[in-house]
């Protein structure tokens, strides 16, 4: 794996240990040699993960609107950052540029990054690896919705191993290595074809 996109929150959290596990990530990134494609700001979790890249020699290409760069929140020191139209054009750029998608805590701008790359894979547009690295059990109640929705058969159980998840950054890397995607997303039941 040579690139991957994380998706993660423009502000730090309530706790320094989301900031701890953004660190440990990009330290990894950097001594594995895989690229980080993020959003590009210099601020929050994003900005944190950026600056452990950089810092361990990595390489970091941020990806942002025109109008949230004039907003001066952009990283200035990265390898290289992309200024596109619309957030819309960030997320197919970012999906364009990454061998997988890693998920860090966030709010909701995070959320919708995740779940269209899960929908994504579904639906067979791409088969590449994503997941969450769990800082301090963050996703614990939107991973015990996905059993909900598996339960209430809103989603196929085979869907439920395409979100990798752990708490350790090697470890979730380690599984994206490794990742085979499940069949793609049919309607048909058994003897309709």
């Amino acid at each position: 794996m040579k690139s991957v996109a994380v998706f993660c929150g423009s502000s730090i959290g309530a706790s320094d240990v989301y900031a701890e596990g953004a660190k440990k990530l990009g330290n990894e990134l950097a001594q594995r040699g895989i690229t980080l494609v993020y959003g590009g700001s210099s601020v929050g979790v994003m900005g944190t993960v950026a600056d452990a890249v950089l810092a361990g020699g990595g390489q970091v290409v941020g990806v942002m609107p025109g109008f949230l760069d004039k907003r001066e929140i952009s990283h200035k020191h990265l390898t290289e950052l992309i200024i596109v139209d619309s957030m819309h054009e960030r997320k197919a750029k970012m999906a364009e540029l990454a061998e997988g998608f890693m998920t860090l805590p966030g709010g909701p701008g995070t959320m919708e990054e995740f779940f269209e790359v899960f929908t994504w894979a579904q639906l067979g547009l791409h088969r590449k690896p994503l997941g969450f690295l769990n800082i301090n059990g963050y996703y614990d109640p939107l991973l015990e919705f996905f059993q909900h929705m598996a339960q209430e058969q809103f989603l196929h159980e085979k869907y439920l191993s395409m979100a990798l998840v752990d708490t350790d950054a090697g470890r979730l890397l380690d599984q994206f290595n490794t990742y085979e995607p499940p069949a793609v997303k049919t309607f048909l039941r058994p003897g309709q074809t």
